[in-house]
């Protein structure tokens, strides 16, 4: 059993940085993937970034357009432990933020492990 809770969130101004993360318990195998997922009052759940992990030393990450350059996902392997680090927040940031598991694609419909939710509020 995989189990993942996350901290970091907060309040913070435009333009201002936050770094999540998501503590790993349980055993995941080699060649997972680890996201970040977000979702917003009204809107649907929508993946953030992706860390994928081949189990011999390669990852490879990917983002959605709308943080690409702002938000970087990386991992400690020695603490369990997944971020994201957050700059140049905006106010459409604003949202409830998920770290999640799959153990075996990093298609969003693979990931079965899930954590409660860290909010992030971003203020104009």
């Amino acid at each position: 059993q995989v189990r993942l809770v996350e901290s970091g969130g907060g309040s913070v101004p435009a333009g201002g940085s936050l770094t999540l993360s998501c503590a790993v318990s349980g055993n995941i195998r080699s060649g997972y993937c680890m996201g970040w997922f977000r979702q917003a009052p009204g809107k649907e759940r929508e993946g953030v970034a992706r860390l994928s992990f081949d189990g011999i030393g390669t990852s490879t990450t990917d983002y959605a357009d709308s943080v690409k350059g702002r938000f970087t996902i990386s991992q400690d392997n020695a603490k369990n432990t997944l971020y994201l680090q957050m700059n140049d927040l905006k106010p459409e940031d604003t949202a409830m933020y998920y770290c999640a598991a799959s153990q075996t694609s990093c298609a969003i419909s693979s990931f079965d492990y899930w954590g409660q939710g860290t909010q992030v509020t971003v203020s104009s």
